[in-house]
């Protein structure tokens, strides 16, 4: 056997490669996870070992998804955890509000400088201020969920909410713990931090619900979201003027389902990971096209994100404490926020406002207008929430508001419902995967914590069957490349 080569492949497998980031959906991972866990099982019972060996596996995973900004996420996690015992110790009111703006201005410049430079650049060269160039800047992976995190834990410590962590290897294993690094969910300290000093136990239903939600995030992922955005999506959005209005619309409802199996699925196996390693991460998506109000959908989709934006911005501002014309504008403005939250892009800002404006509207109309509550108007607000909600998401998905113009003018002036069946059978494993990814998403909740509970009480010949027809399942239908999830670039 040739040592010297195999050597030589191993090391090259460990090393960064930006075209092939590690992710959950790819083989090195799993081999990898399964690596980590097998060692696992000899240092769980004891915290130290178990912390230490976790964020040595955590900051290794953000080198081979991010590479060298590993050592920013260093950088961060140590000014932090300084500022916030400064925070916390301090007497002074005054000086506990200068190291708080101190940790914002750090933690949002960086976002900022990362995120947005190039995106003000732009708008100074566009509004005639002079002619900048854009900066070559690579945006860290994660660094939108990480910072939400850190401030959360900063804000918290100076509301006299939280205690910091006595250790800096506790702090650190909070921020850069793998499973929702770097595309969340958005997990507050106050919620994990104690869990780092409980003895781990990780029961039969444990592991089920985690195999529950690994299998089904893969699914999502790597069978729904990927193909139906690679065979149909993509193409339409590339060019929607190539398309009747027919398959521009079948394309909305496309990414509407792709972005949610995409999302959701990447959510469902980082809580799934995590709660094999014995640690709860709260839920971030229930079922939120079942929402019957715009309102509702916020509590259920992102919940990490819109839950922190309601915490840290929209009950600052006021909330609607201070009458109803300020509340709108608490609204709009988390809202436009929460948009730009999500890229430097008009488009994002737009899709914010449109959000913003229909949350304003749906609390004025409840303040005048009061709707009988029963089927009937549950389910036009379903209707009607859901195509709300894709309308937004073409300016979500659309590079520019040209292209979300095209696809809006096609539906509406060239829609010709006479190509159904054409466009049924012309992209039949579309329509088969869009068909159950609503299905299922519709079905009523019991049902799905019933497919939990039948997984958690199959014998392991069981799981092991489900785990071969998920992976073949993942096989037969993934294209050549591995598709990064899409909030990696947020």
């Amino acid at each position: 056997m040739d040592w010297t080569n195999l050597l030589h492949k191993l090391l090259h497998l460990l090393e960064y490669n930006p075209k092939e980031p590690m992710l959950f959906n790819t083989a090195l991972f799993v081999y990898l996870f399964l690596v980590l866990l097998f060692f696992y099982q000899f240092v769980y019972h004891r915290k130290r070992p178990r912390i230490l060996y976790l964020t040595l596996f955590s900051l290794f995973f953000y080198y081979k998804s991010g590479g060298m900004f590993f050592l920013l996420l260093i950088s961060s996690t140590i000014v932090d955890f300084n500022l916030a015992k400064w925070i916390y110790n301090s007497t002074s009111k005054r000086k506990k509000t200068l190291l708080l703006v101190l940790s914002l201005v750090i933690n949002l410049g960086l976002l900022f400088y990362f995120k947005y430079t190039n995106f003000l650049l732009q708008i100074l060269t566009d509004i005639n201020l002079g002619h900048f160039n854009p900066v070559n800047i690579i945006l860290p992976v994660g660094i939108s969920f990480y910072t939400f995190q850190v401030l959360s834990y900063t804000i918290d410590i100076y509301r006299g909410q939280l205690k910091p962590s006595d250790s800096i290897l506790d702090f650190g294993f909070y921020i850069c713990f793998f499973p929702h690094l770097v595309a969340g969910p958005i997990v507050r300290a106050v919620n994990f931090l104690p869990q780092i000093h409980e003895d781990i136990h990780i029961t039969k239903e444990d592991v089920g619900q985690a195999l529950f939600l690994i299998l089904t995030g893969l699914i999502k992922k790597a069978v729904i979201s990927d193909y139906i955005s690679v065979n149909f999506v993509d193409r339409v959005f590339d060019n929607p003027m190539l398309y009747s209005g027919y398959e521009n619309l079948m394309a909305v409802y496309g990414y509407a389902m792709q972005i949610y199996c995409d999302f959701s699925g990447y959510s469902d196996m980082a809580i799934g990971i995590a709660l094999l390693l014995g640690f709860r991460l709260g839920i971030n998506f229930d079922l939120p096209y079942q929402s019957a109000s715009v309102t509702e959908f916020w509590r259920r989709w992102h919940i990490s994100l819109s839950s922190w934006l309601r915490d840290y911005l929209y009950i600052p501002l006021g909330g609607n404490r201070k009458g109803k014309v300020r509340q709108y504008t608490n609204l709009m403005t988390t809202m436009l926020i929460g948009g730009l939250w999500h890229g430097a892009s008009w488009n994002f800002i737009f899709w914010g406002f449109l959000h913003g404006l229909a949350l304003a509207f749906e609390k004025f109309k409840d303040t005048f207008i009061k709707i009988p509550k029963n089927a009937f108007t549950h389910t036009l607000g379903v209707i009607f929430t859901f195509h709300f909600v894709c309308l937004c998401w073409i300016y979500f998905r659309a590079k520019t508001f040209t292209i979300a113009g095209q696809v809006i003018s096609q539906i509406f002036t060239r829609f010709n419902p006479a190509i159904a069946l054409q466009w049924i059978t012309g992209y039949s494993m579309v329509f088969i995967l869009m068909l159950i990814g609503y299905i299922t998403h519709f079905l009523p909740k019991r049902l799905h914590t019933l497919s939990e509970r039948g997984i958690t009480n199959m014998p392991i010949v069981g799981k092991a069957l489900l785990i071969v027809l998920a992976v073949w399942l993942v096989v037969q239908v993934k294209s050549s490349d591995i598709q990064p999830f899409i909030y990696f670039q947020f």
